[in-house]
């Protein structure tokens, strides 16, 4: 499609998914609206000043708990499509406060679409949903029986197990209020379009990460802390549950998704978006410290035992009947053949260049966590979607972003 002379609104166009969209419709020359909200100090968002767009984009003022301002916005704006991306979106933050996060992302989005509804505007909105709407995902019996355990129930129960790949169809378990709150943004969009004839798409994006990414998330938890590692500003890493599963894409991947649901999705449907790849908080680390010059040969418990050889080796066999790059530490998780736990007291990693220690703060642990993010991807791809960048390469990205000592956080 030709985006050219289009007029796109984006609202959270600050964010970091929001900004590289922006980007990427700048250099397609469609006329780019973005809605923020006023900063008291008056600055422009840092995301937007990163990407190099600040005289590129048309900023609009606004809030999503206030109905009139998006009403102004719409007029203003006149938009062909939107990119409802703004929201409460850290789920950590969400655990602490769950009203703040329910005002914004569920009233903000009804107080959207209701705007869009009475204006009777002829506008494609895309969604950002997310992977967390499937929360409590069931990878095994084994699982499945500590889960029981653990939470008493579950709802619903599972109709077979393993349930990933997570298709659009997989039970919805949210297990945080940020979570419980995109599964209402997402249900009111496809309700509007039953029921009004509101023009929308779905997308449930697994995790995206890549330079810029917001310092409360995982990924930039741990680039940021190798750096500083790297620089001699501290002498170890620490981090939550590292067992944790993810589907990480590089966020200009699900860019390209998004500008595809907005050409090519089909009205009222849901997509997932993700690398159909999946893998472990501890990969995460010990990759990214091989990528910033660390050679990793074994790994072992603080308290002793669980020592693994060669922890990084590629393994590329299939699992729940899928091929991806995955770490021997990642296929041993996968299996229920290992678990680091907050007993363990951490990890000593064995490198070349000597140990480096990864402490467990128990203050990192969520209340309830979701134990493996995987998708299943064939939807979308059948629309032409496809993934360019490999883990390494977001950990790359997200490395040199942190080599800017400005970047790097305490």
């Amino acid at each position: 499609m030709n985006w050219k002379d289009k007029n796109v609104l984006i609202t959270g166009i600050g964010g970091f998914a929001g900004s590289y969209l922006a980007k990427e419709l700048v250099t397609r020359e469609a006329n780019v609206y973005g809605l923020i909200r006023r900063r008291a100090d008056g600055t422009t968002a840092k995301n937007i000043i990163d990407r190099g767009i600040s005289n590129d984009v048309n900023l609009i003022e606004g809030d999503l708990t206030d109905i009139t301002s998006l009403s102004g916005a719409l007029d203003q704006s006149e938009p062909d499509y939107i990119f409802h991306l703004a929201a409460q979106s850290f789920v950590e933050r969400s655990f602490h406060n769950s009203q703040e996060t329910q005002n914004i992302n569920c009233m903000g989005t009804a107080n959207l679409l209701e705007a869009l509804r009475i204006k009777d505007q002829d506008s494609k909105i895309v969604f950002a949903g997310s992977s967390e709407e499937y929360g409590l995902v069931l990878s095994s019996q084994e699982q499945y029986e500590t889960a029981k355990k653990e939470y008493g129930t579950i709802f619903p129960e599972p109709e077979e197990i393993p349930e990933v790949p997570i298709k659009e169809t997989n039970p919805l378990r949210p297990m945080s209020p940020y979570a419980v709150s995109k599964v209402y943004g997402d249900y009111l969009m496809r309700n509007y379009y039953h029921s009004y004839g509101v023009d929308t798409v779905v997308s449930r994006a697994f995790n995206h990460e890549g330079a810029g990414r917001g310092i409360m998330f995982v990924t930039s938890v741990v680039t940021n802390q190798i750096m500083k590692l790297k620089f001699g500003e501290t002498d170890r890493i620490v981090i939550g549950n590292l067992n944790a599963l993810r589907d990480w894409s590089h966020v200009k991947d699900i860019v390209q998704g998004y500008l595809l649901l907005a050409e090519k999705g089909h009205s009222g449907e849901v997509y997932n978006q993700g690398s159909m790849r999946t893998n472990s908080v501890l990969s995460y680390i010990l990759v990214g410290l091989e990528e910033a010059g660390w050679n990793v040969n074994k790994i072992e418990a603080v308290n002793g035992g669980k020592e693994i050889q060669d922890p990084t080796e590629v393994d590329k066999s299939p699992i729940f009947g899928i091929k991806f790059p995955k770490t021997k530490v990642d296929q041993l998780i996968l299996e229920n053949e290992l678990e680091y736990k907050l007993e363990d007291k951490g990890i000593n990693v064995d490198t070349e260049q000597g140990k480096v220690l990864i402490d467990f703060n128990p203050d990192r642990f969520r209340p309830a966590e979701v134990p493996i993010l995987f998708a299943d991807t064939h939807k979308i791809q059948k629309l032409g979607s496809k993934i360019d960048y490999s883990l390494n390469d977001i950990l790359k990205d997200q490395l040199n972003y942190f080599m800017n000592k400005e970047n790097r956080t305490s």
